[in-house]
């Protein structure tokens, strides 16, 4: 699976509370949820379809309505230097892509990639480069090709 679209560079550790506010956890829909996403980093102008971080992205509590909400707002994938664990399984579990990249620091906020997910080759077609990220295991694809955690069991768990 190939994905192209624009950067959104975000810093080190950004936590859960800071994709999604915990004073919205009470919605449950994901059009409204997708409206608050990124609503406490400040100085966000946009969200786009490729979420580029730094350490630690989505640190914090263990709360799903982050990934939830930013898979709502049109992010179809995260790179970051790493994760927090249980943000990384929860992306996973709702088939929104993310991938491992030491190299971050050569993204700038609106960049233009493409990344092809299974192989974790990133191109940055601004900038005229490629390189390796971390990719997905086996599993974490067959996960993502089903829709998701849910989608998967139902699919293999019969």
């Amino acid at each position: 699976m190939k994905i192209n679209g624009e950067v959104t560079k975000l810093g080190d550790d950004i936590d859960t509370d800071q994709i999604y506010p915990g004073k919205y956890l009470p919605i449950t829909d994901i059009a409204e949820m997708a409206k608050h996403a990124l609503e406490g980093v400040p100085g966000i102008k946009r969200i786009s379809s490729i979420i580029v971080g730094g350490k630690n992205f989505g640190c914090g509590s263990s709360r799903e309505h982050a990934p939830i909400a930013l898979k709502g707002a049109g992010v179809k994938l995260i790179i970051a230097k790493s994760f927090g664990p249980i943000f990384y399984r929860n992306s996973i579990n709702i088939a929104l892509p993310i991938l491992e990249f030491s190299n971050v620091g050569d993204v700038e906020d609106g960049d233009e990639l493409e990344v092809d997910v299974e192989s974790g080759v990133i191109k940055n077609l601004t900038k005229k480069w490629q390189r390796a990220a971390i990719p997905l295991s086996g599993l974490e694809l067959d996960i993502s090709a089903a829709g998701g955690l849910l989608n998967y069991l139902r699919k293999y768990n019969k």
